[in-house]
């Protein structure tokens, strides 16, 4: 079947129209601010959850504080590649996977 374009194409008509959802649009970014406040703290927490793990395994007090200090690098570096992906995105707002 043939496509049919339903404009034809003309000075005033070069431009397509936006297609905004609205809502939905707004949905995905609040939930893209809610991952990044989640995060953060639940990576500093499981970097303390296993580093106390390993404190009371290997007998030691330090591995705990270094869990911290390593979750929290992580939990930065992820926040960090989320704007990164989200700011590079194509016109309709979609990121670009790997910054391709």
């Amino acid at each position: 079947m043939p496509y049919h374009n339903p404009l034809p194409p003309s000075p005033d008509n070069d431009r397509q129209p936006k297609r905004d959802s609205g809502g939905l649009a707004t949905l995905v970014q609040a939930e893209k601010m809610m991952q990044i406040a989640i995060l953060l703290p639940s990576a500093a927490f499981v970097g303390w959850l296993l580093g106390a793990w390993l404190d009371k395994m290997l007998h030691q007090s330090w591995i705990g504080i270094a869990g911290i200090v390593f979750g929290g690098i992580s939990g930065l570096v992820y926040v960090i590649r989320l704007v990164i992906t989200t700011g590079t995105g194509d016109k309709n707002g979609k990121g670009t996977a790997g910054g391709r």
